[in-house]
């Protein structure tokens, strides 16, 4: 963080330069022939794209730190409620399996409500994910030779 903020001051200190060289060529197009007049347009669209990029350049910090921040949130260790499984039953209603503690809960969610429709007696054992590779990238590891150098 501390780094992309040094980034955009930097960014910041090269840009207010430029627009104090840009500004006077405008003081001096007023008194001198017609060659300064170009200087000084290159200079307002100088300024221009630097303050283009400077806005993008707070965009995309400002995205970044929203993306820290939300992630800065309880982990998923330290949650006390836990989703098992979704099922989508149309366009906006869904059936969802959420653990508390020791009880799941199969919950009917629909646009504005969401209903307890059963709280199960006994857990449903979910099994476990483990990471499969599919077929297509599979394939294609083979054929790149990539699968002989990982089990080496």
């Amino acid at each position: 963080m501390k780094r992309v903020l040094g980034v955009f001051l930097l960014g910041l200190a090269l840009a207010l330069p430029f627009n104090v060289l840009a500004a006077e060529p405008l003081a001096t197009a007023a008194t001198a022939a017609a060659p300064a007049v170009s200087s000084g347009v290159a200079g307002q669209l100088t300024q221009l794209v630097f303050g283009l990029l400077l806005v993008l350049g707070l965009i995309f910090f400002l995205a970044w730190l929203l993306r820290r921040v939300q992630q800065a949130g309880p982990a998923g260790k330290g949650q006390v409620i836990e989703l098992i499984g979704s099922r989508a039953l149309g366009p906006r209603d869904r059936l969802m399996l959420v653990q508390v503690g020791n009880e799941q809960i199969l919950l009917g969610l629909s646009p504005g409500t969401i209903t307890a429709l059963h709280v199960l007696k006994e857990p449903v054992q979910v099994p476990s994910t483990e990471k499969t590779t599919p077929e297509f990238a599979q394939r294609l590891m083979e054929l790149m030779g990539k699968d002989q150098k990982d089990k080496q």
